[in-house]
């Protein structure tokens, strides 16, 4: 006998996972939609990385702000019509209010829904 100590050997031990990229915290569905809250994110969206460079997010912060606009310049208008733009205004804010509900939504769902003119403005600028 030798005074050579026993070699035993130690089994393979499993490998750390490959480290993950670094997580935004947002879906990009729930960013989508986060930007027709206001037109705050929105903006903020079209400002910060990574969403920056998400056309899904790009393409719904653009069409918030298009439909924002779009939505005040349409009220400035009927208010400076007399009688007949004051009576229609509840009327197309709810019409307004109708259509953010249905973007919200599709935005959520993880739809790229486009609205007539707007829609086309908003895949121009975010390169869809």
């Amino acid at each position: 006998m030798s005074d050579s100590p026993q070699y035993t050997p130690v089994p393979p031990q499993p490998s750390a996972p490959p480290p993950q990229p670094a997580q935004s915290g947002l879906s990009d569905n729930a960013a989508g939609a986060l930007a027709y809250v206001t037109i705050i994110p929105a903006i903020i969206f079209l400002i910060v990385e990574p969403y920056n460079r998400n056309s899904y997010v790009k393409f719904h912060s653009w069409q918030s702000i298009f439909f924002c606009i779009a939505a005040v310049a349409v009220h400035i208008v009927l208010t400076l019509i007399p009688v007949i733009g004051w009576i229609l205004v509840p009327f197309v804010s709810l019409g307004f209010l109708v259509i953010w509900i249905v973007l919200l939504l599709k935005a959520l769902k993880g739809e790229r829904f486009q609205l007539p003119i707007i829609g086309k403005f908003a895949a121009q600028q975010a390169g869809a």
